[in-house]
């Protein structure tokens, strides 16, 4: 499986993990991810030194096999012995790019939406100081996402190839987050700055973002314009999420209409 196919470094570690899981009890590891996979974190200054010493020491899956029959009987001590030896290289993939408020935003996508929404932040995520540009567009991806799963809960349609901005307004409209939905001085220049951070996401995406092609001096950014997007889509989101949840236990006990 090429690495490309996994969404973040935490996959591809937990994959290693149950890949040798498999072999070591009674399935078949695929020898080519293993390889690819030992060597990827192996190259890593980052991760090098939380690789569990036998993946280090074993080359190829007979290595390992030969390693791990040898040391427990059982299956299930297999099991956990593998589980205990991977879990500082996991813990390490899970939050060593997170910052202090990634975890509250990343839990509260995750009960939002686990397959789609949380996924997108995850990719955000483990992508901004290795592929910033990639990282941006993600963070344009997760507020759309957000945006148009609430407006589907909501039964609001939108246009097929609406932009980021529309469709932001479309959603804070039905949340009562429109700046002119609101006499207060204060709300309104809060909502209204929530909306220019979504302009502002779209148009940093089209300039900076690998969606689109770039001429012959392109601009690129660095890790810290891709901390600054994805912080920001991520504080947005949550706010659209919280304000959403709020809204539906008040009028439907948490259900959908």
């Amino acid at each position: 499986m090429p690495l490309e196919d996994f969404e973040t470094e935490f996959e591809r570690g937990e994959y290693l993990q149950n890949l040798l899981v498999a072999e070591a009890t009674g399935g078949s590891g695929d020898q080519g991810d293993y390889q690819i996979l030992r060597r990827h974190f192996l190259d890593n200054p980052d991760t090098r030194a939380l690789v569990p010493r036998f993946v280090r020491t074993s080359r190829d899956l007979s290595q390992f096999w030969q390693f791990i029959k040898g040391k427990f009987a059982h299956y299930a001590q297999r099991r956990e012995f593998l589980w205990k030896e991977f879990g500082p290289l996991l813990d390490h993939l899970e939050s060593g790019t997170s910052g202090p408020a990634d975890k509250p935003i990343s839990d509260a996508l995750q009960q939002f939406d686990q397959d789609n929404v949380h996924r997108v932040w995850s990719r955000a995520i483990e992508r901004k100081n290795r592929d910033p540009e990639g990282a941006i567009t993600a963070a344009r991806t997760l507020l759309e996402s957000v945006c148009k799963h609430i407006l589907d809960r909501r039964l609001i349609a939108y246009p097929k190839n609406v932009e980021l901005h529309q469709l932001y307004s479309l959603t804070a409209r039905e949340l009562n987050l429109s700046p002119d939905q609101h006499s207060e001085k204060i709300f309104k220049q809060i909502l209204g700055g929530c909306s220019g951070i979504v302009t502002g996401l779209g148009s940093l995406r089209n300039s900076l973002g690998d969606a689109h092609g770039q001429g012959k001096r392109p601009v690129k950014p660095a890790p810290r314009h891709a901390e600054l997007a994805v912080n920001l889509a991520g504080t947005v989101s949550l706010f659209l999420v919280t304000t959403f949840e709020e809204r539906m236990d008040k009028e439907f006990g948490g259900e959908p209409r």
